[in-house]
């Protein structure tokens, strides 16, 4: 591998303490790489170079930043087989949704570089007093950015889109089974024009510490992090000592409702997208499947044929649907799901058996009559196991539904299109998929409610994310 040391200021550097750490191919179990480890000396030299770069990047109008990202999406664009290929290797996902996640990755910068131009204020006069009301945005400050493994492009891009948008630098952590697609990307922003040191790219396994010193470091301004609603709980501790802005997309337990009156193909199509997509390897994944019982036999057939009908393998053969899981503890954790269901009752109607070998395999799995006491129904999954309980009644399935802690996506089937959207109303999500399995993109405000998050990510409010609002109280 090319780039494998800390990306601070510009350069690559092996960091102060000389450590360093395997990537492991969840496919082979073999090392992929060694890469460096950063320290926080490596942390303040990275926020010394943000502090510097930022100074020159926000002097920059609007358009020349703008013109920096656009370049960025050109380049993403231009070589997003690459990128798909090193995330098959680090992260295990198939080649179909690794090339996925290139594209909707790159799709960030083109989308913030028409936002870069769209931070819009207001002049208006005060009712009472008639003094002018002047609004406008500005760049919040420094920003770290936490990433997880499950996304190693995208989860990047969406954070670093923004905050270049917005006029931020900043210090990106990847997460330590995933470093190789973020610090790939570094080079690629040079050659779009990003100066030196306004983005610093710092792997580690001290991922505690040295997150914990930055943003107790007075020039941060802004934490964004994807990833567990446990961590991102730590993290809100340490950014309530500096007062931060944080951004956090956490946790989720998405459930999806199959009403009588569904298309079924529609249904079947995005339950599998909604469960599939990424192996399951996702906070929107779909965890909780709530289907009407008179259409419920014939929806468990025809999605446990679908299921079934994936070719597990290394997601470097391009025939391959489904990839190994990231590493050992995902593996086992989702094969622990399976085995209380069972123990509580579900049946499986298809998969629930690791392959024997090497890598990090579970097979695409449907489970049905799971139990509402079942350890899956009330945990994220995160791994290709579908689990199917039934359902009679509206105002039952909506409160099943809402009852959890999370409340990022839901995912909703019917083609009564007035009952549907009451129902989403009703629900505790941030977002609902209605007939839909896909609810991400660039141009929406992708976050949760609840134990799921707080703030947006895409669409205009992301850039907004590392901005703050300035009134100024005017008379002229």
């Amino acid at each position: 591998m090319e780039y494998t040391d800390l990306y601070i200021n510009g350069t690559w550097t092996k960091g102060t303490s000389g450590e360093r750490f395997d990537v492991i191919n969840p496919a082979t179990e073999e090392v992929l790489a060694s890469v460096a480890s950063a320290d926080i000396a490596d942390a303040d030299a990275a926020l010394n170079a943000a502090e510097a770069a930022m100074k020159d990047w926000v002097a920059r109008t609007p358009r020349q930043r703008s013109e920096v990202l656009r370049k960025a999406w050109e380049l993403m664009t231009e070589r997003l087989d690459e990128f798909a290929h090193l995330m098959t290797l680090e992260n295990g996902k198939a080649g179909v949704d690794a090339k996925g996640e290139a594209t909707y990755a790159a799709e960030f910068f083109r989308w913030f570089a028409e936002e870069a131009v769209r931070a819009d204020g207001l002049i208006t006069h005060a009712p009472s007093s008639g003094a002018r009301i002047v609004v406008q945005h500005k760049p919040a400050g420094l920003a770290v950015l936490v990433t997880p493994w499950n996304y190693p492009a995208a989860m990047g891009t969406r954070k670093i889109a923004p905050a270049l948008a917005a006029g931020c630098g900043v210090i990106i952590k990847p997460a330590s089974e995933t470093p190789l697609t973020m610090l790939a990307l570094m080079p690629l922003l040079e050659e779009a024009g990003v100066p030196a040191g306004l983005v610093n790219v710092l792997p580690s396994r001290k991922t505690g510490s040295l997150v914990d010193h930055m943003l107790h470091d007075p020039r941060v301004r802004v934490v964004s992090f994807t990833g567990s609603t446990g961590v991102g709980r730590k993290l809100l501790k340490s950014a309530a000592d500096q007062v931060l802005k944080p951004a956090m997309e956490l946790g989720g337990n998405a459930p999806v409702i199959v009403f009588d009156d569904a298309d079924m193909d529609t249904a079947i199509e995005g339950t599998m997208l909604a469960k599939m997509r990424n192996l399951g390897e996702a906070c929107t994944a779909a965890n909780r499947i709530y289907v009407h019982e008179s259409i419920a036999d014939e929806f468990t057939k025809r999605l446990s044929a679908r299921m079934s009908a994936l070719k597990v393998g290394d997601g470097t053969d391009p025939t391959v649907d489904v990839g190994p899981l990231v590493n050992a503890d995902t593996r086992d954790k989702v094969a622990e799901f399976v085995a209380d269901a069972v123990a509580k009752g579900a049946k499986i109607e298809c998969g629930g058996t690791p392959p024997e070998g090497k890598g990090f395999y579970y097979p695409p799995t449907v489970l049905s009559n799971v139990s509402v006491d079942a350890d899956c129904v009330r945990d994220e999954i995160f791994g290709p196991v579908a689990a199917i309980q039934t359902f009679t009644d509206q105002d039952e399935v909506i409160a099943r539904a809402n009852d959890t802690e999370y409340g990022l996506v839901a995912y909703v089937f019917s083609e009564d299109f007035k009952r549907a959207l009451q129902v989403c109303e009703r629900l505790d999500y941030g977002m609902v998929g209605l007939n839909r399995g896909l609810v991400s993109d660039p141009a929406a405000p992708f976050g949760g409610v609840k134990q799921s998050g707080l703030g947006r990510e895409g669409g205009h409010e992301g850039m907004l994310e590392f901005m703050e609002t300035q009134y100024i109280s005017a008379s002229w």
